[in-house]
Formats: structure tokens, sequence, C-alpha cells
């Protein structure tokens, strides 16, 4: 009644190499140790599960210090190996609730993995961390390599040669996080995510986690859960997906030593073998359907995600809107149209194995003619002073721009209102005029994307005080000094009474404060992240 992964992580040559005589496995002592007969041959100790030797055309990628690659730190499996067909062999490492494949296929330099859970793991959150040789394979993130750096916000963000560094500064969005790596002199490792890659994770197409850290040693990773409350980056889900019954789901996590990115791959080869819960594509169902109601500008970013408590699935559309789902398991789910990612509307599917089902979803987000409106309504702050470094730095880092407070006035550059505002950096103000005809009861709409230690936005314009809006539902999680916009949604609207306006072309003041019943320090206190504003 719990989680299932299926998920690959290997290296993979820089050109195929020519298959020769060698492909099997052996044991020495507690080590299975199998050569793919294609440049590759990797070491599993056999009483942990750990991976202790990735040799690629001689090269050693796995760090030999004395960590591994494995499950967080380690599950203390134990494991056997089998070879199901001439072309295949399979490692399978088992613990009460956990089993761990390892995969080799005959001329195939990648170690596909696969995971499989029945309970939730007291590993806490379920990643692979491949440790990887650093000597070997120098050239992670640069955004994440910590190596010598002096810790400056708890023991996860660092100062080094001016710069701030972070694990979670190479995070990225998991629709657009399918291919990962890390290189060195004649060897890159990559971990590949295939089409169904993600579907038994949490947190949607717009969740992120850490892909690398360069440390004492070169690590990559992939995340299959963060449990809320304990996750590295914001997780918008509360409950991690449970299943009623032990299936098996694909997400592929393959180190691969290539001269370019690779592209992600089939993952029928595991169709017949002896796994558990592996459900074939003939066993799955697809969606297809038509999109309407977006703005055209974003209709290059409109996604469409299904999820339901076991599984999570999106798709990009065409630019017309049209889309066809992965192949999905069969059940109920909850469809949701995004444009880029902003919800615009969300209705409920079925899927059953074999058929197709034809889903067309319309925006039923409102829209209004506006008086004016500040950043693009997408659910990010893309666009917004500092939106374009947040990914990779802290706030603090010198190369930000300065993050006020800031007086703006309506029809400046975007570019110069920043993303977040901070409670003790201060406020953002905006200036702007209006016509005779633009006065009476209006509406002010402010959106954002996240926000920590409860801050909502409390405006006064001109004489009048807005109300304190109700303590949002976000994740508790720093958020932006950890990279990430993304939480929770929110639109606060609220109702500007007849007579506050000014519209004898005097100025306009809004100021917008980040309050809260909670305090801290600099970029640590109580903050907000903006989507749009907008007077209508």
């Amino acid at each position: 009644m719990f989680r299932t992964f299926l998920s690959t992580a290997l290296v993979h040559a820089a050109l195929l190499l020519p298959s020769v005589l060698g492909f099997g496995v052996t044991t020495s002592g507690n080590n299975l140790n199998v050569d793919t007969s294609a440049g590759l041959t990797f070491t599993v100790d056999r009483t942990t599960g750990d991976v202790t030797s990735i040799l690629f055309n001689g090269i050693q990628a796995q760090d030999q210090s004395g960590k591994h690659s494995q499950i967080s730190s380690g599950i203390g499996a134990s494991c056997s190996s089998s070879q199901p067909s001439s072309n295949i062999i399979l490692i399978t490492c088992t613990t009460s609730t956990l089993t761990q494949y390892y995969l080799a296929r005959n001329g195939d330099p990648a170690i596909h993995m696969a995971t499989f859970t029945t309970a939730e793991p007291s590993v806490g959150e379920l990643r692979y961390i491949a440790r990887l040789n650093r000597a070997t394979l120098p050239n992670g993130f640069p955004q994440s390599d910590v190596n010598g750096g002096t810790a400056i916000e708890g023991s996860d963000v660092f100062l080094l040669n001016g710069q701030t560094r972070s694990k979670f500064y190479s995070s990225r969005q998991f629709i657009d996080d399918a291919v990962k790596g890390v290189s060195g002199n004649g060897i890159a490792a990559w971990m590949i995510v295939p089409g169904t890659g993600f579907e038994a994770s949490s947190g949607g197409p717009f969740f992120r986690d850490i892909d690398n850290q360069g440390s004492a040693q070169q690590e990559l990773y992939f995340y299959m859960v963060c449990a809320i409350f304990i996750t590295s980056i914001t997780n918008t889900e509360i409950s991690l997906r449970t299943l009623d019954t032990p299936t098996q789901t694909f997400s592929a996590r393959v180190c691969t030593a290539h001269s370019s990115t690779p592209a992600t791959f089939d993952t029928s080869f595991w169709a017949g073998l002896p796994v558990t819960g592996f459900v074939a594509q003939s066993g799955r169902g697809r969606v297809t359907g038509q999109a309407t109601g977006f703005q055209s500008q974003f209709n290059s970013l409109i996604s469409i995600g299904w999820s339901n408590s076991n599984n999570q699935y999106w798709v990009r559309t065409d630019t017309s809107g049209r889309f066809t789902s992965p192949f999905m398991k069969p059940g109920t789910y909850t469809m949701t149209l995004y444009s880029v990612e902003l919800a615009l509307a969300s209705q409920s599917v079925s899927v059953s194995a074999g058929g197709t089902t034809t889903s067309n979803i319309a925006s039923t987000f409102s829209f209004p003619a506006t008086i004016w409106q500040i950043g693009d309504l997408d659910g990010t702050p893309r666009g917004f002073l500092n939106a374009d470094k947040i990914e990779t730095m802290h706030p603090s880092d010198t190369r930000m721009s300065n993050w006020g407070p800031v007086t703006f006035t309506v029809g400046q550059a975007v570019s110069s209102f920043p993303m977040a505002i901070f409670q003790a950096v201060g406020s953002v103000t905006i200036h702007f005029t209006l016509s005779s005809s633009q006065g009476g009861a209006r509406t002010l709409d402010i959106f954002t994307t996240l926000a920590f230690a409860g801050a909502r936005p409390q405006i006064t314009l001109n004489s009048f005080t807005g109300a304190i809006p109700a303590i949002p539902n976000q994740p508790d999680s720093r958020g932006v000094t950890r990279g990430t916009w993304r939480g929770n949604n929110i639109q606060y609207s609220v109702a500007i009474p007849s007579g506050t306006l000014k519209t004898d072309g005097s100025t306009n003041v809004l100021t917008i404060n980040a309050v809260s019943g909670s305090s801290g320090a600099g970029f640590l206190s109580p903050n907000l992240i903006f989507d749009s504003i907008r007077l209508h």
C-alpha cells in the first residue's frame, strides 16, 4: 500500500563501442562485478546494495575514498544476481520494505536502476546519490560547487570566491529535468529520466530538487520523493503518494559517458523481467485533446498535468494547444491546464488500459480588462528584478541588484520591480496616475507564488489601508534563499473603495508590505514572491 519506483542510472559511452567478449557477472568476496561488454564495468557490494566501482574505458568514475553510490546514505540491502536472458544481467538488492534493482544490457555502457518500495522508507528523502570521482569528473554545475566554501546559511549555502553556492542552485523544474550530468576528460556521467520517470514522485511538473553538489565528491542526484517539511526545495504536496497495491514506476536515472547530451530512452526492455510491479505500455492508457483559453504569448509554454494519489504525469502542448499524454497507469486523474506555471483550469478524466480518452480543456481563469498590470500573469516572477538570478544564487549575492526598498512608477521597465519583498529589507511602493474615467470602486489583485514564515501582502493606497489577509497555505521551507519560487500560487484581491483613487492627475501612492506574526533577519525574514499585480 505504498510507493513504487522504477528508475535507471548509469554510464554511457561517447561512441557505442563494438561489443567484445566479456559480458557477464562474477562474484569476488562481497563484490558482484558486472562487465557490460561496452567499455563499462561496475561493482555492487552484495551485502549493502552500494555501487563501489564504475570503470569506463579504464577511467574510474566512482569515488574511491569510501563514499559509495547508493540510496541516500545506504540501505543495508542483501543482493543477488541473475541472468534472465542472454543479454541482460539483473542484480536484486532487498530490504524489508525496499528493493533496488541494477540492470546491465550486453553492449550498453549503462547501469540501469529501479527502486520499488512497499512502505515509507526509513531513509527519509528517497533519493539515489551517485557519489562520483571528482578527480575524473571535475566539471559539475558551477553554482553548486561548494568545495572549499564557507557556510553562510545553515549548512547548505556557502560563499566561495565571493559567490554564493549551494546544491539547491542545481535544481530545475521536473518538466525540464530529464537529463543532467557532470563531465571530465573522456568521460561524462548523466542521470536520465525517461518519459514516465517521475510518475510516483511528488510535487508536480514545476517541483524542483537537487541535481548536483560538488564537494570532495562529485555528487549527482535523482530525487524520487522529498517529504514535505523535510524537503530540500519547496514541495506543494502535503502527503507522499501512496499505492493501494504494489506497482512499479519507471524513474530512470542513467549515468552515462557521452560526448554530447544524451536523450531519454525506451524502457520497454524491463517487460517480462522478474521485477515487482512493472506496468508495460500495453497495460497503460493515454489522454489526448485540445487546450484553449490561454494567453497566446505563452503558447510555447502551455502544459497539461495529470495527478492522483498514486501517480503524476505531464506533457507540453504544441503551440495550438493540442496534446497527447504519456502512457499512464489506469485510474481517475485530476487534469490541469497550465500557462507557464499558472493553473488555468482542472477537470477529472479517467484512463483505461489500452485505451485513448479524448478530453479537451478550456481555461476558467479570469483575465479582466485592466487599468494597469505589472508583470506577466504566468505563475512565476520571471521578468522582475533578480528573477533571472534567483535560481542559481542567494539573495545576498553581490551579483544581485539592490532589493530595495523600491519605488516603482507604472510604465517603468518591469525588470526594475522586485521579484520578492522581505519584511526586514523593506516594502515596495508603486506610483501611478489615473484619468477621470478610471476612478471609483476598483479591485487590486496581487498574485504570489510562494511565501516564507506566513508572509502575506498588506497594502496602503493613499489614505486607505487594506485588511491583513489570512495566513497563506505555503510549504514550510526557506524557499527563495534556496533558489526557488515554487509554492502555492495565491491571488489576493483587495476591494478599493470609491473615493480612494485620485483622478485629477496627481500621483496615487500604493505600498505593499510583507506582514507576518513572525520575524527574522535579512533575507530570512518573512517574505513573499510576486507573480503579477493588476488594478481593474
